[in-house]
């Protein structure tokens, strides 16, 4: 009899413990990746959102790229649509619908900060708004889809190095939410297990293992300039 609770087949693991025995490793790895897949997605509905109040409160885009998070809106954009298309589980990754929502509200705040808004970003927001919808509606050509989901990582890629560099220039991390890019992180480290557990397509994974190294980078340069001002403070004191 199959048991099955929101996509998750717990026949394999039920029958094995009913049975007295621990569930065999080919039985309990899918249903981990499952597990740990609605995890992302359920955390990725606020994993954004350490950032925005942390702007809001500061009323301050100090020390963050603009170019950095716009990117990241285009990166979302063809990762979505190419997963959406590819007919992939909603748990492989349902979390880049809710992580583009909210880099877009990210990014209209950032606007708002950044007055007066120059004719170069008025053009850039207008591209996006008219080019998107076609993405996400898969009325490109196979082809040049297929293109597309190739450059996402190089975007998100290039979407990082920005932000690095600024950080790195500065000997600081600005206005830069260590939440919010500690659980991008965790969530790039749990998303490389579920995507070869999926089987997603290899190109998939690789963005994965891209995401670990440069959002990692990112949490550790938080890690490292906190440090000089926290002795300052104590000096001070």
């Amino acid at each position: 009899m199959e048991m099955e609770i929101l996509g998750l087949n717990l026949t394999c693991v039920v029958g094995s413990l009913t049975a007295g025995q621990f569930p065999e490793k080919q039985c309990l790895l899918p249903l981990i990746s499952k597990i740990l897949g609605y995890c992302i997605v359920a955390a990725s509905t606020t994993v954004k959102l350490p950032q925005i109040l942390k702007i809001l409160k500061h009323s301050s885009i100090r020390g963050l790229s603009l170019m950095a998070f716009e990117l990241e809106v285009v990166g979302y954009t063809i990762a979505l649509s190419y997963c959406l298309h590819k007919g992939l589980p909603f748990s492989a990754y349902g979390e880049l619908s809710f992580l583009l929502i909210q880099a877009i509200i990210l990014v209209a705040i950032m606007y708002y900060y950044s007055q007066p808004i120059g004719t170069t970003i008025w053009i850039r927001a207008l591209l996006y708004c008219a080019v998107a919808p076609t993405i996400l509606a898969g009325q490109i050509d196979p082809i040049l889809f297929e293109a597309l989901y190739a450059s996402q990582h190089a975007i998100f890629f290039f979407a990082r190095v920005p932000q690095i560099w600024e950080n790195y220039q500065n000997k600081s991390t600005g206005e830069l939410s260590f939440l919010t890019c500690l659980m991008n992180f965790a969530g790039s480290m749990v998303r490389v297990f579920t995507s070869i557990q999926e089987n997603a397509p290899l190109s998939v994974t690789l963005g994965s293992v891209l995401g670990v190294l440069t959002n990692g980078t990112i949490v550790s340069q938080i890690l490292l300039y906190q440090k000089p001002a926290v002795k300052k403070e104590k000096k001070v004191k």
